[in-house]
């Protein structure tokens, strides 16, 4: 397959190469050293943009994570993963050491890496995006040098969502705790204004809290999507005119629930339902585009406001839209680096010269605050982006002294200014 996941995209390289194991990466490096060329890593394809395309070499780490197995420390706090590991992948070697990972993103399906390279996140205002999971990175650099990153460590808070601008990630070291259960309620008929009037109260309904809707009733909510864990009482959201609803329900209103993890309150592992939709079926809607932009907590309402009076643009455009939260972090190019961050999320049909017309407004209505999700699909100019993180700078000269050559330098990132 030379397209990514949604199949809006399809890679520029000749060959997506595989290698086998990590004598052949190194070899892969070395060619594309003497020859000049270009080398980008894939995830599982689930970016919608070009952040890990090329005219050089694409290298997927699939193989490498198949024949890699996850090793738990002695101390059963942290465990060390190949970085081509999908989530679903990892959850079952968890779950048999009885361990578990605070939060998850909604598809399980996505390659650990590619998601932490690219500040994907979960849910949750206590709960911080995926990469602050991470204790330790272990990279591979263009020269073929094996580096690891520690926590606390200079350059660690820039490695974690590093783009795939400084070297491979071969393996990630993560943090994990016991095992736990968590069970989830889908509700109906939440209010926007009453939720926009007590936001901090909704989203901190449970652990982990998402409010869908499609824009075409900008009064009402689609669906409110409370996941909490078994030792906690969900709050009573009947004061924002919640009721449960008569039975499981998929993202996008009228879809077979099938591919949805279990709700209506039944506990379950935490893996089966932290995500929103189970590994075993495809997920979501199939093709489409998604955008996804990431305000600080204070700008919430502001950017929901803005979204809201955009709806009859986008309501025409949309599959779903999604609100969900997450708590700061100082991981240097995370969306949510210094503060506390709500995101935005528009899973979008699958018309990308609508969409593309459509964002430049959606962006300037948005707060300044907004960051666009690297790994989706945004309009901003590069220079704009670079401005609304603090710490882009001391990346850029991370990875020029990691990456010298710019060897892992394409397209996307040059548009960035790296």
């Amino acid at each position: 397959m030379t397209t990514n996941w949604a199949g809006n995209l399809t890679y520029r390289a000749a060959h997506i190469v595989e290698p086998a194991d990590e004598a052949e990466l190194i070899a892969l490096l070395d060619r594309a050293g003497n020859d000049g060329t270009t080398v980008r890593v894939l995830g599982s394809r689930h970016s919608f943009n070009d952040v890990a395309d090329t005219d050089g070499v694409i290298i997927s780490l699939a193989g490498l994570a198949a024949a890699d197995p996850v090793r738990v420390a002695p101390d059963r706090e942290t465990v060390r993963i190949p970085a081509g590991i999908r989530y679903g992948d990892l959850v079952p070697v968890l779950e048999g050491e009885g361990l578990a990972l605070a939060n998850l993103a909604s598809l399980p399906h996505i390659s650990v890496a590619g998601a932490v390279q690219t500040g994907t996140h979960g849910s949750g205002d206590r709960v911080g995006a995926l990469g602050t999971q991470v204790a330790a990175v272990e990279l591979l650099t263009a020269a073929g040098k094996r580096i690891t990153l520690t926590r606390g460590e200079d350059g660690f808070d820039g490695a974690v969502v590093g783009l795939g601008a400084l070297g491979i990630v071969t393996h990630l070291h993560l943090d994990v705790e016991p095992h736990y259960t968590v069970a989830q309620t889908v509700f109906e008929g939440v209010r926007w204004d009453d939720a926009l009037s007590r936001f901090d109260e909704l989203t901190g309904a449970g652990d982990s809290v998402s409010l869908f809707t499609r824009w075409t009733d900008s009064d009402v909510i689609d669906q409110v999507w409370v996941k909490a864990r078994t030792t906690s009482t969900p709050d009573d959201l009947s004061a924002f005119g919640a009721r449960a609803a008569d039975g499981p329900r998929h993202p996008i209103p009228g879809i077979d629930p099938t591919p949805c993890t279990a709700q209506e309150g039944v506990p379950g592992p935490w893996y089966d339902r932290l995500p929103h939709f189970r590994l075993a079926f495809t997920p979501s809607a199939g093709e489409e585009l998604q955008s996804e932009y990431l305000v600080a907590r204070a700008d919430a309402v502001a950017a929901i406001q803005a979204v809201r009076h955009l709806a009859d643009r986008i309501s025409p455009l949309l599959l779903t839209c999604e609100v969900r939260t997450m708590a700061a972090d100082d991981l240097w190019l995370s969306p949510a680096y210094g503060r506390p961050t709500v995101g935005i999320h528009f899973t979008w049909q699958r018309d990308e010269a609508a969409v593309r017309a459509l964002l430049p407004s959606l962006e300037a209505a948005l707060p300044a605050s907004a960051r666009p999700h690297w790994g989706k699909v945004f309009t901003m100019p590069g220079d704009e982006v670079r401005r609304r993180y603090p710490r882009f700078d001391d990346f850029a000269a991370l990875r020029a002294q990691l990456d010298p050559d710019r060897r892992f330098v394409g397209d996307y990132l040059a548009r960035l200014g790296l």
